[in-house]
């Protein structure tokens, strides 16, 4: 066990802040994205129906929102030391085979 662990409530409060307020920004990010996606197929298609325009915003938002909610938890496993606690229970099978 590290000294950066979630088993730690400290740390752990810490990790969980800093892993919403990552998520605060990707939030605003993926409204930026919003925005810009929309801009373009504006440029590119002309004026869309309204349920398409919402079917793509929210597609937009959503997509580039789960992206960063899965790597945000990616990098809390990988930061907080879960990552080197998993043992893998057929690594010594494997080695005595070779």
């Amino acid at each position: 066990m590290t000294d950066n662990d979630l088993d730690d409530p400290g740390y752990a409060a810490f990790a969980w802040r800093r892993y919403r307020r990552l998520m605060i920004w990707m939030t605003l990010a993926s409204a930026v994205s919003v925005v810009a996606g929309l801009g373009a197929l504006r440029i590119y298609w002309g004026p869309m129906p309204l349920l398409g325009t919402i079917f793509a915003a929210g597609g937009i938002f959503f997509s580039v929102l789960l992206a960063a909610a899965l790597m945000g938890l990616v990098f809390l496993s990988s930061g907080s030391g879960h990552d080197e606690r998993i043992e893998e229970p057929t690594r010594d099978e494997r080695w005595s085979q070779k």
